[in-house]
């Protein structure tokens, strides 16, 4: 599958450069960091949030989880762990697990957390557990300029 076609296209419609790294089939992003040699804290992981007025994408690094107290409080609502059926329908040209960090390709609100900001490379999932897509940290941040930012993730 490679690269999710509604991800490819919006990267290509916003002209961000892109690569992609191959890796053996990997489950979770503590597993695809060390399988594709990556630093945890440069690999943004998606996280499905369910809100009252429907769901968000939450990104934090791939060694860190989303702390809910700290994103409930910053985005001011309750919160809540979005269910698989959701996150099925939702990226449904993804590999469950393996959606991108890319909400606004998916018409999805999008916040990140701070210290993914400012890196020099970034890597993320793509749509499927064999492919990540590695960039320069300022094309991630370029992509991510209309999410909203906060500090919200802690170690797992």
């Amino acid at each position: 599958m490679a690269l999710s076609a509604r991800l490819e296209h919006h990267l290509s419609a916003r002209k961000i450069p892109y690569a992609t790294l191959k890796h053996p089939f990997t489950v979770t992003t503590a597993e695809c960091a060390e399988a594709a040699h990556v630093p945890g804290d440069h690999l943004a992981k998606s996280v499905l949030i369910h809100m009252e007025e429907g769901p968000m994408l939450a990104v934090v690094p791939s060694n860190h989880q989303v702390d809910l107290h700290a994103l409930q409080g910053m985005m001011d609502r309750r919160l809540g762990l979005a269910g698989e059926e959701e996150l099925r329908e939702l990226f449904d040209d993804c590999d469950l697990g393996a959606a991108p960090p890319v909400g606004e390709a998916y018409n999805l609100p999008t916040v990140v957390d701070d210290s993914l900001t400012g890196l020099d490379k970034v890597w993320f999932e793509g749509g499927d557990h064999r492919t990540l897509v590695e960039m320069r940290g300022r094309d991630f941040d370029r992509l991510m300029k209309g999410a909203k930012h906060g500090s919200f993730c802690c170690m797992h």
